[in-house]
């Protein structure tokens, strides 16, 4: 792999191999795991949703903005300008055969993510905030979604998964190495065994997430089930209809 490091800025190279962590990274693994409750059923993913739906919205939007879409955007565009600056080297012998290898997917992935992870916040996030409403990216619009056409939007998210599991995980052990961490070739080979097993747990989280909106029949379109924490009083809100409350006696 050759890369002509003399011309690229050293601080913004580690910015970005740090941005890939945290945030980016951190919040990957946090969104997919919170994701995964849809193997619980379409009450506990729509929980989640509701959850931050109830928060307050401009320091929501804030928080979006700085902690997420910023450093994600910054991790997306350098990404791409090293791309363009990298070129795989398989006819030297300065590397390894399967570093050069792990370096092309890792620039593959990363070219595919930009543009899959567009389209996801194009069609989900943006979307949300233009139409005022949570419903597109509930339990039900999702299992729709994702099952409709031949569930090709279902084979794209699990190749989309799988390109982002990888690509976290080489950024783990570049990472390592760009910020000194791993220095020996033994801590490397280390780092690299616990990358590949973070690679496997990660894709594993993420299909299991999108598995799980297959699973269940979603809920009744416009009916919620609340109940209390005391478990005293039930409502059933159902549409076009008197609210019917049940008190025990």
């Amino acid at each position: 792999m050759s890369l002509a490091l003399s011309k690229e800025n050293y601080f913004w190279h580690k910015v970005h191999s740090l941005t890939g962590i945290v945030p980016v990274g951190f919040y990957m693994v946090q969104h997919l795991t919170l994701n995964s409750f849809t193997i619980a059923g379409p009450d506990r993913f729509d929980g989640v949703i509701h959850f931050f739906e109830s928060l307050p919205k401009h320091l929501f939007l804030v928080l979006e903005i700085f902690a997420i879409w910023l450093p994600l955007l910054f991790h997306a565009v350098y990404g791409l300008f090293i791309v363009n600056r990298g070129q795989p080297n398989y006819f030297e012998g300065k590397y390894k055969w399967s570093q050069n290898r792990m370096y092309l997917l890792q620039r593959w992935s990363g070219m595919f993510l930009f543009l899959f992870l567009a389209f996801h916040v194009a069609t989900t996030t943006i979307a949300k905030y233009i139409s005022g409403s949570s419903t597109g990216i509930e339990y039900a619009a999702w299992q729709q979604k994702l099952s409709s056409y031949g569930y090709i939007l279902f084979i794209v998210y699990l190749i989309g998964v799988l390109a982002a599991s990888y690509h976290l995980s080489y950024g783990v052990w570049n990472f390592c190495i760009r910020w000194g961490i791993t220095v020996s070739e033994t801590a490397q080979l280390r780092i690299q065994k616990f990358a590949f097993g973070m690679f496997v747990v990660v894709t594993l989280l993420g299909w299991g997430a999108l598995v799980g909106f297959l699973l269940h029949e979603p809920n009744s379109a416009g009916s919620t089930t609340y109940i209390d924490s005391d478990k005293v009083t039930m409502a059933l809100k159902l549409p076009d209809a008197k609210a019917l409350a049940v008190t025990p006696s």
